[in-house]
């Protein structure tokens, strides 16, 4: 009877540990199962709440209607950023052709919607530029010219430049003839002579330059070099 009884004892021991280590194995085979689960339904939520909604995308990008003409090889109308400049629907319309003249065009600045962008020829240009004292006159026949019904939005305006630092001396590239003429020994036959030299051959460079105008010479120099800058 000792040896059955220790015999049952031994056997319901064993069945003990079979059916725990049967839950352990179940346990962790049902983990196993669910984590890499678990792990990529946290991925996948992550992604979504990083990924911005196509609604949102077209909500950040603004977008301006700009119609450009003239001395384009593309001209038309172009759908360009919010941010854009003019020098950016140039690129678009095919850049400039060779016949192109931006002097009169503030290439830098921001387009607005409905725009309209004129780039006119060299040939244009001649005809309402002359010298840097018509520098107002040019702007409005730019933004207004006489031979077309199309104003230019495009053009330099008096709040687009900022005029150079002169430190109070005479520019010799933008003064009026009254203004070269209060320079001492220059009069009304000298300032006409540097204004015709400005417009023929262009700007001066350096102050130097203008013993190049007749009638002005190394000694007239010497006396406004201190009060003349380019």
């Amino acid at each position: 009877m000792t040896w059955t009884y220790r015999h049952r004892k031994q056997l319901l021991l064993g069945l003990l540990i079979i059916l725990l280590l049967g839950s352990l194995t179940l346990v962790f085979t049902f983990r196993k199962g669910k984590e890499p689960q678990e792990k990529e339904e946290s991925l996948v939520l992550t992604k979504e709440e990083e990924t911005p909604t196509d609604q949102e995308q077209e909500t950040e990008e603004e977008f301006y209607l700009v119609d450009i003409k003239g001395e384009v090889n593309m001209p038309g109308t172009y759908s360009v950023k919010k941010e854009s400049r003019v020098i950016d629907v140039i690129h678009l319309a095919g850049d400039l052709t060779a016949q192109a003249d931006t002097s009169v065009i503030n290439l830098s600045k921001k387009v607005e919607d409905e725009m309209v962008i004129v780039i006119y020829s060299q040939e244009e240009v001649a005809n309402f530029t002359k010298i840097k004292e018509e520098e107002e006159q040019k702007q409005e026949l730019c933004r207004q010219p006489q031979d077309s019904l199309v104003i230019n939005d495009a053009c330099i305006t008096s709040e687009d430049q900022e005029l150079p630092e002169t430190n109070g001396k005479i520019s010799l590239n933008t003064a009026t003839k009254e203004e070269l003429m209060s320079l001492s020994g220059i009069g009304e036959a000298k300032a006409e002579a540097i204004i015709k030299y400005r417009e023929e051959v262009g700007p001066f460079q350096t102050i130097e330059e203008i013993m190049e105008v007749s009638g002005i010479g190394e000694e007239l120099f010497a006396q406004i070099k201190e009060n003349i800058t380019t």
